[in-house]
């Protein structure tokens, strides 16, 4: 312990004395400066993660150095539009969403060569990135919905005439029209 009374704060540098610290991987803090480096939110030993001297929540300490791409999210069914800039990571610019442009939507006009054929793309589907839909082969970034482009999977994809649609655009387009059927949460909807 140095001279002056306690240990120096982790974040401020300062004499941290016995009543307010809390340690954390062999440092001390003051109560008030165990935050998170982004976001700011109180820590405790249950909700800290560490990075070299610097201490995050779980969160942001995921968003910051945990995996990415597809797959990776925040958890427990939640979205999120967070891109992570805030942290400093770029966003991953997504090509042009192109529906499928087959007029002939039947499974055997698929087949070149006996291997699949995606409808979206048009270019073989291997196994190791098959993934079925609507009766047809797709590939994993060619399986979204031909009207907003959102990722479908088993649960939430409908087809129809050959294309593949999330249920929420399933429903505007081709679900039942007029008066009771619409925005949800008693709403009438009227429809022209």
């Amino acid at each position: 312990m140095p001279f002056g009374g306690g240990n120096k704060c982790g974040c401020c540098q300062k004499t941290v004395y016995f009543a307010e610290e809390v340690q954390c991987e062999g440092k001390s803090w003051h109560k008030s400066c165990f935050l998170c480096m982004v976001c700011k939110k109180n820590l405790d030993s249950t909700t800290v993660a560490v990075h070299v001297d610097e201490i995050y929540c779980k969160s942001c300490y995921g968003k910051k150095y945990g995996p990415k791409g597809y797959g990776f999210g925040g958890g427990a069914g939640t979205l999120s539009m967070d891109t992570g800039e805030g942290l400093g990571i770029k966003p991953e610019v997504q090509g042009p969403h192109r529906p499928t442009n087959n007029p002939n939507a039947s499974p055997f006009a698929q087949k070149a060569g006996g291997s699949d054929v995606c409808p979206r793309c048009g270019r073989t589907v291997y196994a190791a990135e098959k993934v079925i839909g609507g009766g047809n082969p797709w590939h994993k970034g060619c399986f979204r919905c031909a009207k907003c482009g959102k990722g479908l999977e088993s649960t939430t994809v409908a087809d129809r005439d050959g294309e593949i649609y999330c249920k929420g655009c399933y429903a505007k387009n081709f679900g039942p029209k007029g008066f009771g059927f619409g925005q949800g949460a008693g709403a009438l909807a009227h429809s022209q």
